[in-house]
């Protein structure tokens, strides 16, 4: 094999692991996606079962609950993110969590969109270095039987 070639694959090597770590880092966005759409579908269901007088488990941090009654289910707190939240009601709750399911998808969308980019570059760039490896196979063939021409006509 030349040198050239040896750099060459080198390169499309070092290319091919750079997209497959962008791929696996992007996979693991698109889970967390998906994990924090389903915390807002259980919220949305704990909003539509709950209830005044309600007995429920207040996580504290650090796997510690205190236990509360509900007093009003018109007073819901609702993060709205950058560390902010707001008060709303039940139904407006509910369609601030829907709302984030939304942008929750349109953010998936989006990733996947790049995986599979980067997917179609990553075949590409096998089907190069496949394209490579036969041209160097060829050559090594090429010189085995030059070789073997010239010490048949000693």
């Amino acid at each position: 094999m030349s040198v050239s070639g040896d750099n060459g694959m080198r390169q499309l090597q070092e290319q091919l692991d750079a997209i497959e770590s962008e791929v696996s880092s992007l996979q693991q966005e698109v889970e967390g996606l998906r994990s924090e759409k389903g915390e807002a579908d259980e919220a949305i269901n704990a909003i539509d079962r709950l209830e005044s007088d309600d007995i429920v488990q207040v996580p504290l941090g650090g796997d510690a609950y205190v236990r509360a009654e509900i007093q009003d289910v018109d007073e819901i707190i609702v993060a709205l993110g950058g560390g902010y939240a707001a008060e709303r009601d039940k139904d407006g709750a509910v369609e601030s969590l829907k709302h984030k399911k939304e942008t929750l998808d349109d953010q998936i969308s989006t990733l996947q969109e790049e995986i599979s980019e980067l997917e179609e570059e990553q075949a590409e760039i096998e089907q190069r270095a496949q394209q490579m490896q036969q041209q160097q196979l060829q050559q090594l063939q090429q010189q085995m039987q030059q070789q073997q021409g010239g010490t048949d006509d000693e």
